[in-house]
């Protein structure tokens, strides 16, 4: 039936669109019904579903981490350990950044078998540093967590605890202290783990690890401090190696005060043996008593002359940087220092010239430092004789001060409240109140009531005993002043240094002016800088930019001022100090021509012996101290050389060197005396009556002129600062003080200078 059929279909499809309709809708409405009728999930179920999606997403960043990690495990490789060695040489520059002054060249590294290394090294190196390598994982993940919250913190730096993950590090020579670093080293110890043995290990990391001394290796360690190949090794010597790995430089002994560290970490490393059973009792007993001999190894030839001083103080001041002796040594460091060329030749030339002859460079030492006023930019340095000869750089080293230290005490003195034109007793000798060895004038010389003018030119010491006893707490306001000028403390910083932090000896007693301090002379130059740059104090400093091997900057000095004294009490004090080079002990300083201030001074030791002799001056473009010692640095000068007064062989020496240095620059003039007036803290300070005014001169009355034209005005001199040259006769040089007070004059009284010129006629 075509029509039935042909009509059903349709029926049946609508049926099915309509009740297909009606079963959605109703089925909306029960679902409607059945969310009004559902009651709220409890806190229960809400943290199960939460439980369960963060398993989820565990799980999947399991699994992407594990891609990942299966990624990076497949992409690093182990490195080769004499490819990856070949590191890059840390060069050093003078200040124009151009000229290479030296650099750090890593020894030659020859890797040896495993078999070649003595067992006693093996087991030392163990017992040092990874007493369980031979069954641990060769990684800890606690320390790589550790190190890695501690580094990211910006906390001390702390390294790898397995010697595997040791081995991985020094491989890459990098010092990045990130996430991404420490993970690569994981991957890495992992991997080396997985196809390594230990001995490989063991025998990679012998060969590659740093042992200071420039020495990378146990075959170039145990050439750089026991001349001998690795094979020949003893248990002391292997012992001494394994502690030395700890800190390459701070155990080195050769460093001071290392001997001692490095003793007590030597008996930890024998102790470790004994207790792991790979050294005898009886050996470990006997080699306890001491440390092995050192002998003495020849130097690298690149460090001859003045260049392996240069280069020590500067590798110091990397390391307090913050640098580390990897890098320093292998890190590719472009290293800009502040020292000029001209500067450091005009030092060793300088030195050269004028010190006596027959007075060989092991016993008659000469320290030379010039500092940049208003920088503290080191400039120049002599440290003494070649540093293949010996590595004491007297620059650094420093000796007594002596009367060098009195402008200290005079820029107390004017803040206190004093005068230049105060009075103070210069008789000799002088008795401390409360008893005590009297002070002595030089030659016992008795001055009579002298202004610190006076005072300062002639040296006299019982005039700055009684100024030091006037102060309310005088010796502790010179050191403060001192310390404010660029003076370091009596106390060392812990740090080390290429710029001494310390001087011994400083300490608050009633001499304090005359210089029984040990002061360095970068230092002493730095706190007449301060005098030179009318106040201002500036830190002294050496390096002024380093670049790493892939050209980031890694630092930049910035210049650090701050006023140490008032510019007028430093310009004061700087008039005071222009006297003794016009007409007091320092008149061989006329000789460089152009306005100069400077202070002589000696010093004696506790056996009264005169100790060290120096010059220390400055013009405005640059601050030079001088330092004459013999010896150990403390030894007797009198009776020695042929002079042992500053103003001698020390100001002659100060003047050839600063004549070199300023060759070519602009004659400047000094500021003269601001006069700073103030309040006598104590009584008995009275000033010197002004002298008497002369005599008016009888003066004749001139002439008519024939003519009724008036005579041609006569133009006055042009006013100098330049001081007159030398005179052509030789004069012995004066000493500190001098024995003949020179004549007193208006200027040595305070009073303001008289310009003499002729008179315009009228």
């Amino acid at each position: 039936m075509p029509g039935k059929s042909g009509h059903s279909a349709p029926r049946r499809t609508l049926s099915c669109v309509v009740q297909g309709k009606r079963k959605s809708g109703a089925s909306a409405k029960r679902s409607k019904s059945r969310g009004k009728d559902r009651a709220p999930r409890t806190w229960k179920q809400r943290l199960k579903l939460l439980t369960i999606w963060g398993l989820v997403g565990c799980v999947v960043m399991a699994l992407l981490g594990a891609g990942g990690f299966f990624v990076a495990y497949r992409s690093i490789d182990i490195p080769d350990p004499n490819a990856e060695f070949l590191t890059e040489t840390t060069q050093v520059f003078y200040s124009d950044g151009k000229a290479q002054l030296g650099q750090f060249a890593v020894q030659k590294r020859d890797s040896i078998d495993y078999d070649e290394m003595p067992q006693y090294m093996k087991d030392a190196t163990v017992a040092a540093e990874n007493q369980s390598f031979w069954t641990d994982n060769g990684i800890d993940p606690k320390g790589i967590l550790r190190a890695a919250f501690s580094n990211a913190q910006g906390n001390a730096t702390q390294g790898a605890s397995t010697i595997t993950q040791q081995y991985v590090k020094i491989l890459y020579l990098s010092q990045e202290r990130t996430w991404k670093r420490k993970a690569k080293e994981a991957i890495l110890s992992l991997k080396i783990k997985n196809q390594l043995s230990k001995q490989d290990i063991l025998e990679g990391y012998l060969n590659t690890i740093y042992f200071g001394r420039g020495a990378y290796g146990i075959q170039a360690a145990a050439q750089a401090y026991f001349g001998k190949d690795a094979a020949k090794l003893n248990l002391k010597q292997s012992a001494t190696l394994a502690a030395i790995l700890n800190n390459p430089n701070r155990l080195d002994p050769d460093n001071e005060g290392a001997a001692e560290r490095l003793f007590g970490r030597y008996k930890y490393v024998l102790a470790s043996m004994e207790e792991m059973g790979t050294a005898p009792a009886d050996e470990v007993a006997k080699a306890s008593e001491g440390l092995p001999k050192f002998p003495e190894i020849k130097q690298n030839a690149q460090y001859g002359g003045q260049r392996g001083h240069a280069l020590t103080m500067v590798r110091k001041e990397l390391l307090r940087l913050g640098f580390s002796e990897q890098e320093i040594n292998g890190g590719g460091l472009r290293v800009t220092t502040t020292f000029t060329k001209k500067a450091m030749s005009a030092a060793a030339q300088g030195v050269a010239e004028e010190r006596p002859e027959g007075f060989g460079p092991k016993q008659l030492h000469v320290g030379v430092a010039s500092v940049e006023p208003g920088t503290g930019a080191v400039r120049g340095f002599y440290g003494g004789q070649d540093f293949l000869q010996s590595q004491l750089n007297w620059a650094v080293e420093g000796g007594q001060a002596g009367s060098t230290f009195k402008p200290f005490a005079l820029a107390a003195g004017i803040e206190s409240g004093f005068e230049l034109k105060d009075t103070f007793d210069g008789n000799s000798p002088y008795d401390l109140p409360g008893g005590g060895r009297p002070v002595e004038n030089q030659g016992n010389r008795s001055y009579g009531r002298v202004d610190l003018i006076k005072a300062t030119a002639d040296s006299i010491n019982t005039a700055y005993i009684d100024l030091t006893l006037g102060m309310p707490d005088g010796p502790t306001q010179i050191i403060e002043t001192a310390n404010a000028m660029g003076i370091p403390p009596d106390q060392p910083a812990t740090k080390p240094y290429g710029i001494p932090t310390s001087s011994p000896g400083l300490q608050a007693n009633t001499g304090v002016s005359l210089g029984s301090q040990t002061v360095s002379p970068i230092n002493m130059a730095n706190g007449y800088a301060t005098i030179a740059n009318r106040g201002v104090a500036a830190d002294a400093y050496i390096i002024e930019k380093v670049v790493d091997r892939d050209g980031v900057v890694r630092y930049n000095h910035k210049v650090t001022t701050h006023e140490a004294i008032p510019e007028g009490v430093a310009d004061d004090v700087g008039y005071a100090l222009q006297q003794v080079v016009k007409s007091g002990s320092g008149t061989s300083a006329l000789g460089l021509r152009r306005p100069a201030a400077a202070k002589t001074g000696t010093a004696t030791n506790g056996r009264g012996e005169v100790s060290s002799a120096w010059f220390v001056g400055y013009t405005p473009q640059l601050a030079t101290a001088v330092m004459y010692v013999r010896g150990k640095g403390n030894e007797q000068l009198k009776d020695w050389l042929p002079s042992y007064f500053g103003g001698a062989y020390p100001a002659s020496t100060w003047t050839a060197v600063m004549t070199k240095a300023l060759d070519g620059e602009e004659v400047e003039s000094l500021p003269g005396a601001a006069w700073v007036k103030g309040e006598a803290p104590s009584d008995g300070h009275e000033k010197l009556p002004p002298p008497p005014p002369p005599e008016p001169k009888k003066t004749k009355k001139p002439k008519k002129s024939l003519t009724s034209e008036a005579p041609p005005e006569v133009p006055a001199p042009p006013v100098t600062t330049e001081v007159p040259p030398p005179p052509t006769t030789e004069v012995p040089p004066p000493t500190d003080p001098v024995t003949t007070p020179p004549p007193t004059t208006p200027t040595a009284l305070g009073q303001p200078r008289v310009r003499h010129g002729r008179r315009r006629p009228r």
